[in-house]
């Protein structure tokens, strides 16, 4: 019998033009690029100017995708844009980038689930185009976290980047077999009680101040390793498959500790890891879309490929995305 699956037509990416390195921050907060890479593997980050907002950057990755995917705008009838770094409190980036991509139909709206926002966006889509109330979907994962950073944490400031990527999903009749293409698997979670250990102090809500990231990374590192793992394991028992079928493991950039820790627990071969962080740093939301583009780009995933992508945010939220090519 035949399923309707969202299958990604085209996958983009836009980072701001400013590059900051280790060494470029060294110069501004008590660290070095030897701590900074032994404790995260973080090298450099891409840090947005005053012109460049979360929009700017999703509408950049955004029309990437769309022409990759040979899609027009009008054809979209979807957007959602994952970001804890909106624009504006009110309306949403998403109907901001909509509107800047010429998209007229359909819905747009942000998801805020921090760093695993984009996991949360691609399973929302999934289920709009699975129940047939949209036939193509944009998902875009957009931040730009040095406008919420403590420039004087050096335990925080030198993990953070900005950007963008994107990926458009189209609607696509399938046989429900393990062959099939498309989003095979969604799985999402979280736990209120971890709020404290990564948050920001502000909101329009409490301190009506934008606020600061803060983060007590001995515990968020245990538990990502923890709960990511825990995730991976539970999608590949819903699914059939075996750690050794997946082809690229996508996992949200944090601490290069923490994918290690991971392919560890799992005995996952390194060389299925893809990693970006060394040059983009934590981008949140972003940096599984943008970790997608360059596996793309660099003919990592080809047609067929078994592609895993996780992540784990403030929140706690988490959760895992398991799709073929």
């Amino acid at each position: 019998m035949a399923v309707i699956r969202s299958v990604i037509r085209g996958v983009g990416a836009h980072l701001p033009r400013r590059i900051m390195t280790n060494a470029d921050l060294a110069k501004i907060v008590d660290t070095t690029d030897e701590w900074i890479v032994e404790r995260s593997g973080i090298r450099a980050r891409h840090i947005a100017d005053e012109d460049e907002l979360t929009s700017t950057l999703g509408i950049g990755a955004g029309r990437q995708a769309l022409v990759r995917a040979g899609i027009d705008p009008v054809d979209i009838d979807l957007v959602i844009c994952a970001t804890a770094t909106p624009d504006r409190t009110f309306p949403s980036t998403a109907v901001r980038i909509q509107a800047g991509l010429g998209i007229t139909k359909g819905a747009a709206f942000d998801v805020q689930a921090v760093c695993s926002g984009f996991v949360y966006a691609m399973t929302i889509a999934d289920n709009f185009i699975k129940t047939g109330q949209s036939l193509r979907a944009l998902v875009i994962g957009a931040e730009t976290f040095s406008r919420i950073l403590d420039w004087n944490d050096r335990s925080t400031c030198v993990l953070f980047g900005d950007g963008a990527g994107a990926v458009v999903l189209e609607a696509q009749p399938q046989h429900n077999g393990r062959d099939d293409r498309g989003i095979l698997s969604t799985l999402l979670r979280s736990d209120g009680r971890f709020e404290d250990l990564l948050y920001v102090d502000g909101g329009a809500g409490s301190t009506k101040t934008v606020g600061h990231l803060r983060m007590n990374g001995r515990e968020v590192f245990r538990h990502a390793v923890q709960k990511i793992s825990g995730v991976i394991e539970e999608t590949l028992v819903a699914t059939g498959y075996a750690a050794d079928e997946i082809d690229l493991f996508i996992p949200h950039q944090a601490n290069v500790r923490i994918l290690d820790g991971i392919a560890k627990k799992l005995g996952v071969a390194p060389e299925k890891i893809v990693k970006t962080l060394e040059r983009h740093g934590n981008t949140s939301a972003a940096s599984i879309p943008l970790a997608l583009n360059h596996a793309f780009e660099e003919h990592l995933v080809k047609e067929g490929s078994l592609v895993l992508m996780e992540a784990m945010g403030g929140g706690f939220t988490w959760g895992a995305v398991l799709a073929r090519w």
